[in-house]
């Protein structure tokens, strides 16, 4: 018995069975063909008008109620309360200073300084950094620096000229950070959205020569401070520390003119 017997009779139904197949395999590619031609149509269809697919997903999400995404962000966290606390302190240090209470103003002074290592710290280790914070935290610095400035001056623990540079280079800061908040603010430009700081708008980044100035304008302060109390009132190296901080404002106070990147204007995403 020949299998070629066999073969001939099981051939014509292999070959049916081969011909389905292969007209199926046609059709489906057939259709994937019509399929890709269609999404590359829509894709230039959208493209022209300038509306992408995820445009449209976006409009569709919005049709289903889902809510737009604001550009606000959650101020009210442990590092922003820290830094509040040290802003709300300031004041009543300068009236402790100018009453002579230089004990107490030195105790809530080493806490305020704590608090400013301590709220940088929690931002980073738990993820809590926020825009707001890097507006809040040097106006902080500088509301007590310039309140002790002014006190201490007007008590003679640190000379008026040095007081002068100090209080200068802060107040062309607090102007150009007024300017810039102004710019930067997305539309509409109104009084209560200016001074809604959950709306970020601008970033400070204090330059290198700018954090060092303000470890010397601390160390300064808080010696002069000190001075008082631990009786060495006049001496020459606080003398001399007074010289270096007044350098080094001028210095960093240029520094924010000619570096590049110490404000840096947020872009807000567009409007959806």
């Amino acid at each position: 018995m020949s299998f070629s017997r066999y073969g001939s009779a099981f051939n014509p139904a292999w070959q049916r069975i081969s011909s389905a197949g292969k007209k199926n395999l046609i059709s489906l590619q057939c259709c994937r063909f019509s399929t890709d031609k269609k999404d590359i149509q829509e894709s230039l269809s959208s493209s022209a008008s300038g509306v992408t697919k995820k445009d449209q997903d976006l409009d569709t999400a919005k049709g289903n109620g889902i809510k737009k995404i604001l550009l606000h962000e959650n101020i009210y966290t442990l590092p922003n309360f820290l830094t509040f606390t040290r802003l709300v302190s300031a004041p009543v240090i300068g009236y402790w200073v100018l009453q002579g209470d230089y004990t107490n103003a030195c105790i809530l002074f080493g806490i305020a300084s704590i608090t400013d290592g301590l709220d940088g710290w929690i931002a980073r280790r738990f993820n809590m950094q926020s825009i707001v914070g890097t507006i809040l935290d040097p106006m902080a610095d500088k509301t007590l620096m310039t309140i002790l400035t002014v006190t201490l001056a007007m008590q003679d623990l640190i000379p008026i000229p040095i007081a002068t540079i100090i209080l200068g280079r802060d107040a062309g800061l607090i102007l150009a950070s007024f300017y810039y908040r102004y710019i930067s603010l997305p539309e509409p430009k109104t009084f209560t959205r200016y001074w809604d700081f959950s709306i970020p708008s601008a970033e400070v980044r204090p330059t290198m020569i700018s954090k060092i100035n303000t470890a010397i304008q601390m160390a300064y302060i808080c010696l002069s401070l000190m001075a008082p109390v631990f009786e060495f009132t006049g001496h020459a190296g606080l003398e001399y520390l007074g010289y270096t901080c007044a350098a080094t404002t001028i210095w960093s106070g240029a520094s924010y003119v000619y570096t590049k990147d110490a404000v840096r204007i947020l872009h807000p995403p567009k409007k959806l």
